[in-house]
């Protein structure tokens, strides 16, 4: 069950996704203490830290998929009890994994659709056939109106460059989002080029009013690119500060626990 204390302090509604004090453990293994972190809308988030910190449980605790033993979440203002990811979608909350999780048979019109599909209207949607014009035009919205220029809305996606691919899961993600887009890793395995559109598009989802959080082990371009980093050490927050003030360095010392035993 998750904590809701009365005395906490009333939701901000410009925060489109938070999460305070949350604590998860596995067993015997603690992998959160004491964890927070609050993304606004329009602002891109870094989460980082040493691996083993505790990032990704908990931006899985934000997905929905494990549920923190205590702490809240809050979306859009209000807490809630995540018991799933479909539950977080509902929320208004969507996800770029590390592995995209793209289908690479289908074509990009029907991975931007997946789970979403639209049927043409009469007889044939009880048949299942799919209104293909309608999800081809609002897909090809959906990409140029985030800059993504793809070969064809129809070429299966295994036949996409890795930049191509990253960019087809951030706009499926930015399609079915209303409140957050949370990424996991996004310019994993990609090259400078790729690596720096990505981030690009990371300032254009924001702009869009979405809050963004990215998990990120590229210290130098996420610093560039976010307006704020929250770093975790042993599964607790150790440090929430605007980018502009942080250097790589400063990054490094805090992820690695300097001067954290003696406090």
């Amino acid at each position: 069950m998750v904590d809701n204390p009365a005395n906490a302090a009333a939701p901000d509604a410009s925060i489109a996704i938070s999460a305070e004090h949350v604590s998860k453990r596995f067993g015997h293994v603690q992998a959160l203490v004491d964890a927070s972190v609050r993304v606004h809308r329009g602002e891109v988030v870094a989460l980082l830290g040493d691996n083993g910190a505790g990032k990704s449980t908990f931006l899985k605790s934000l997905m929905g998929i494990h549920a923190p033993d205590t702490g809240r979440i809050v979306i859009d203002g209000e807490p809630v009890q995540l018991t799933g990811i479909r539950d977080a979608q509902e929320r208004g909350v969507d996800s770029v994994h590390q592995d995209l999780a793209l289908a690479p048979d289908l074509s990009v019109v029907d991975n931007m659709f997946l789970g979403h599909e639209r049927f043409v209207r009469g007889p044939g949607r009880a048949l299942g056939v799919l209104a293909r014009k309608e999800m081809e035009e609002i897909c090809d919205a959906a990409l140029t109106d985030l800059s993504i220029k793809l070969p064809s809305l129809r070429v299966p996606v295994s036949e996409l460059s890795g930049g191509q691919r990253q960019g087809l899961a951030v706009a499926r993600a930015v399609m079915w989002s209303r409140t957050a887009v949370l990424m996991d890793e996004p310019t994993a395995a990609l090259g400078a080029r790729q690596s720096e559109i990505v981030c690009e598009l990371m300032r254009t989802v924001a702009s869009r009013n979405l809050g963004v959080l990215v998990v990120s082990h590229d210290l130098p371009r996420i610093l560039k690119v976010a307006d704020r980093v929250t770093i975790l050490w042993r599964g607790r927050t150790a440090l929430d500060a605007p980018a502009s003030e942080l250097t790589v360095p400063d990054c490094v010392a805090v992820m690695v626990g300097y001067g954290m035993d003696a406090a």
